[in-house]
């Protein structure tokens, strides 16, 4: 077994945080005009507690529009769920200037607690536009993938021509049963997982990743 030790570690160490700092500065959190506020009864939470300035959660037609800067949850007090229920909703992904190199998920998350603590806990189901999802979960600081980055055909695609002003609609839900939690692209499943590995119980809302511009229908639950 190869063990690195005394200088060697910190050679290491110094050149992977260098790869992490030219990461974030390739593709950092752009700035938002009109940020800093939310809706009577939402709350956000930025990745890294980033500021809220370049985050715009705005009320608009049938839903919210979200533009980002940094990744965030958005959820209400009032959206909490157990047992076995559903919830869906329509994203609408507009173009933004840094989506086309940088694909960036968005969609749901469920079982949050502590949303606003050191604690914090959910799971959350992301789509991006190469027709891809994931699952995955965060406890504090820390996230672990439940399913990695996936290619299913049921989710809606931008065409390769469409003008910068398009959107592309899909609908996502998360079906909680007894025979497990189901993630759902415009009603065909992609993915199915044991109740006791997702925590579904809790707060739900939804989750999108940064430099997003989406705009996100009603979310209902029925149970």
């Amino acid at each position: 077994m190869l063990r690195i030790t005394g200088p060697a570690v910190l050679i290491l160490a110094a050149s992977l945080g260098n790869v992490r700092e030219a990461s974030a500065q390739s593709d950092p959190d752009r700035s938002v005009a009109g940020g800093g506020t939310m809706p009577a009864g939402w709350h956000a939470r930025t990745d890294g507690n980033r500021p809220m300035a370049n985050v715009k959660f705005a009320p608009m037609g049938v839903g919210n529009h979200v533009t980002l800067g940094p990744a965030a949850i958005f959820w209400r007090d009032a959206d909490t769920a157990s047992g076995s229920y559903t919830i869906e909703a329509k994203v609408w992904q507009f173009p933004s200037d840094t989506h086309r190199d940088h694909r960036e998920g968005f969609g749901l998350f469920i079982g949050g607690r502590d949303l606003s603590g050191a604690g914090q806990r959910y799971t959350y189901f992301l789509i991006r536009d190469d027709g891809m999802f994931l699952v995955k979960r965060r406890q504090g600081d820390s996230t672990w993938t439940v399913q990695q980055w996936t290619a299913s055909p049921a989710i809606v695609n931008p065409a390769p021509s469409a003008a910068d002003s398009s959107s592309t609609e899909n609908t996502l839900a998360v079906r909680v049963g007894s025979a497990g939690v189901s993630f759902l692209v415009n009603g065909q499943e992609v993915y199915k997982g044991a109740a006791a590995d997702l925590g579904p119980g809790g707060v739900f809302g939804f989750r999108m990743n940064h430099n997003l511009n989406v705009h996100l229908g009603p979310l209902a639950k029925t149970q």
